[in-house]
């Protein structure tokens, strides 16, 4: 299910050169690439090879060392996380990261926390149309809940955020293959409302399968980019990541 780019009124994203890491150690080399309004756009690589270091760069959560994160005319290499979701720009983690002590409600409450206006009670209504399942467990507490509905919580908890860039870091983790196919029909709906998506994924065909384009990441540097569909039939993405 290859999802073609939709015009929206969303700001693409620009990353130039990008160089971060953890302390003195250096994970991304001079990292570029461009996603535009309405996209969806899959990072694919191995293990250990920085693709979540580059979303938690894009989030703020990792230190950036130099170059550009441009996003529409905002610049957010360096910011502090919480202009980085004021500008649009929403992750949701590998391995969900709620609240196990809160209830569903109260997970997405946490993620309207930045919000000032007087539509969260809406967006929490049209969370739960999109995502049924967690009305009916909307005073349970997170962590009584299966893996697949964590998940569905945690991307629900960051619409809350209203974010025109969705990046959304290793969905299938853990998950059944049944699970992960309802995730990507809820991601599906999601960008036919109008959100940019760039997701993370070791699962190299299911990522490709389901993104418009893509960019493979190797040991912190960008070696190939292009249609999707293109990189899934190339044959060194085939012997590297597919074991065909």
């Amino acid at each position: 299910m290859n999802l073609e780019a939709t015009p929206t009124g969303s700001a693409s994203l620009t990353v130039r050169d990008l160089r971060a890491g953890y302390g003195d150690v250096r994970v991304l080399w001079d990292v570029s690439l461009e996603i535009e309004p309405g996209e969806v756009v899959a990072l694919v690589g191995s293990n250990g090879a920085g693709k979540s270091t580059l979303l938690g760069a894009l989030s703020g959560i990792v230190s950036v060392e130099s170059g550009s994160i441009l996003f529409g005319d905002v610049e957010l290499a360096g910011a502090a996380t919480d202009r980085i979701v004021h500008a649009g720009v929403v992750q949701v983690p590998q391995g969900r990261r709620l609240f196990g002590g809160l209830s569903v409600r109260e997970n997405l409450l946490m993620g309207a926390y930045l919000r000032t206006d007087r539509e969260v009670h809406a967006d929490l209504e049209r969370c739960l149309a999109l995502l049924p399942r967690l009305r009916e467990r909307y005073e349970f507490p997170a962590g009584r809940l299966s893996g697949g509905e964590q998940q569905q919580v945690a991307i629900a908890r960051a619409l809350m955020a209203r974010p025109k860039l969705l990046l959304i870091d290793e969905m299938s983790l853990g998950l059944a293959p049944v699970l992960v196919d309802q995730l990507l029909g809820i991601l599906a709906q999601i960008h036919a409302q109008g959100v940019t998506i760039l997701m993370v994924e070791q699962d190299v065909q299911t990522a490709l399968e389901f993104a418009g384009r893509a960019y493979v990441l190797e040991t912190g540097r960008i070696v190939k980019s292009g249609p999707a569909a293109e990189l899934l039939d190339d044959p060194s993405i085939k012997r590297a990541y597919l074991g065909i």
